[in-house]
């Protein structure tokens, strides 16, 4: 009986997260429209989704970072021009935030995970950038002649992952203390 009290516990939590993360996703910052580009926005939305992950581990993160970015797609304001850059862009990308659960219960690493599951999620956006979005890169990109799609992938995923990424890192830092006494009431 124990066993599934808490596995439903887990789901209902990863419900809830999911379901934060959607909401968050309405309070944003947008920054690569500004740009020139297609999105991109600093936003809370990878908090929820490392909090479960770190809490439940890396396989049902990704499950919940998987249904976050397909719910986002679909119910809040998703842009894609393809199912590729769809998959890649939402799917993908956040289940790849579900692999900061690598590090389960090390709440005290909780900062380092967030920069796991960040970097993995810039690396898929990354590869979106330079094989979907290649053939949409500008001549001239934040005041530099455009050559390469891996520069321009790189500097444009860069003006919203690395603010997305600092933000996610220092509020799991903050949130290290609180994390760990909810572990130990457990």
């Amino acid at each position: 009986m124990r066993n599934t009290h808490s596995k439903t516990r887990m789901l209902c939590e990863g419900a809830v997260c999911i379901a934060l993360s959607i909401a968050l996703s309405y309070l944003k910052v947008p920054i690569g429209v500004s740009f020139g580009g297609f999105g991109g926005s600093i936003d809370l939305v990878m908090l929820p989704l490392i909090l479960f992950a770190v809490r439940h581990g890396a396989a049902w993160g990704v499950l919940a970072g998987l249904a976050f970015g397909t719910l986002k797609y679909f119910f809040a304001e998703g842009f894609a021009i393809s199912w590729v850059s769809m998959l890649l862009d939402y799917s993908v990308a956040y289940a790849c935030v579900g692999l900061a659960g690598l590090l389960r219960g090390r709440y005290r690493a909780m900062p380092l995970a967030a920069l796991l599951g960040c970097l993995v999620r810039f690396a898929v956006h990354f590869i979106s950038g330079v094989t979907v979005y290649a053939q949409y890169m500008p001549e001239e990109f934040m005041g530099s002649a455009m050559t390469s799609p891996a520069v321009y992938s790189l500097l444009y995923n860069g003006t919203y992952m690395l603010p997305n990424t600092v933000l996610a890192v220092a509020l799991c830092a903050m949130l290290v203390k609180p994390m760990q006494k909810l572990g130990r009431a457990e």
